[in-house]
């Protein structure tokens, strides 16, 4: 590689991937009224960006998928940065706040390809397991057809498809726990699977984000998804070895709600449920199949500063689940809004894995 080019990469990559960092600080921090601090803290790494950005230059045509990629993940940070300074400046609300935190998932597709360097594979593993041995081996040997990031029909503002994530070391000799993972409202799954593809990629484990059929998860009236999700099932069992034991569903605001409607169904082929940030009508209990509900295990994470489910919601949610013969392991944080924590997933993992992961 050519020592300027190298020397140019060296320069950006520290405050890219700064500056991605901050921005899930700022996302996983996000309470309205704490606004400015958290912008306090996440600091001005963006500044550093742009100061470097240029160094993306007119290197040689070998180098052009390097390039490629550091211009799209640098520009959609910045973008989403610009986008956070305007509301900080008094230039925008809420709604602002979250548009401008949709260019972080894209910042970070642009960028996965580039793991062939070691900065870049370090950002995409969980840190706790930046110097594990075995795992850096395993990533660092070439990787299969099989394994990767797949997009099924999940272009931005198509309804009904979903994104797929393999481990690279995936081989088809032992089954894998697979997760299925909901966005929020009108979100979509390409840009959720960023929010588990670390902890998938870090622990083992095979990745699916669907796109809602509808605006959002069918939470009233006709349900669509339901039949989508046992599609999609369908298509990834039989192209990689799942383990039938280990099928998470768990998602984030309404597919954290929607993992309730759809998993507490009888028919419903997912073994365990981990709803995040969600909301449960006492009649959904009443509804549910006894047989199903009994022995279910469900881990529940909440935040006492939600300001869209209040948190007095999820604490009856586990008081009604748990009378009704559900294993349910409760998680309150005290520190989190309406947001998605990142750092639940190590524990939901393990969990799924029959793993100890703390008191109920």
């Amino acid at each position: 590689m050519s020592e300027a080019v190298v020397d140019d990469i060296v320069a950006v990559l520290p405050p890219l991937l700064q500056t991605l960092e901050s921005l899930s600080f700022v996302a996983r921090n996000l309470n309205p009224p704490d606004f400015g601090r958290v912008m306090e803290i996440a600091g001005e790494p963006d500044a550093a960006l742009t100061a470097v950005r240029p160094r993306i230059g007119n290197w040689p045509e070998r180098f052009a998928h390097i390039k490629a990629a550091l211009e799209a993940a640098s520009d959609a940070a910045l973008a989403g940065y610009a986008g956070l300074r305007a509301v900080q400046n008094g230039e925008g609300d809420l709604v602002s706040v979250f548009r401008a935190l949709r260019h972080a998932p894209r910042a970070q597709e642009a960028l996965y390809p580039l793991t062939e360097l070691a900065p870049v594979n370090g950002f995409f593993i969980a840190p706790e397991l930046r110097e594990d041995a075995d795992l850096l081996a395993k990533l660092a040997a070439p990787a299969n057809d099989s394994a990767g990031l797949f997009h099924e029909q999940n272009e931005s503002g198509s309804r009904g498809g979903f994104s797929l994530y393999v481990p690279e070391y995936y081989t088809p000799d032992r089954a894998w726990p697979l997760v299925v993972a909901l966005h929020g409202g009108s979100g979509n799954g390409r840009a959720f699977l960023w929010s588990w593809l670390r902890d998938a990629r870090s622990r083992g484990a095979i990745l699916v984000a669907p796109t809602a059929t509808g605006p959002t998860w069918a939470l009233m009236g006709n349900d669509t998804d339901t039949p989508n999700l046992n599609r999609i099932l369908d298509e990834v069992g039989s192209r990689w070895n799942i383990d039938q034991t280990k099928l998470l569903l768990t998602g984030m605001s309404d597919g954290g709600t929607f993992s309730y409607v759809s998993g507490l169904d009888g028919a419903s082929r997912f073994t365990h449920l981990a709803p995040v940030a969600a909301t449960f009508h006492p009649l959904m209990a009443e509804m549910a199949d006894a047989d199903r509900l009994r022995g279910l295990p469900v881990f529940i994470t909440h935040g006492q500063l939600d300001w869209m489910f209040p948190v007095q919601t999820a604490r009856q949610t586990q008081q009604l689940l748990s009378a009704a013969g559900a294993k349910v392991t409760y998680r309150e944080l005290d520190d989190l809004s309406h947001c998605y924590p990142r750092e639940i997933n190590a524990e939901i993992l393990q969990w799924l894995n029959g793993e100890s992961a703390g008191g109920a």
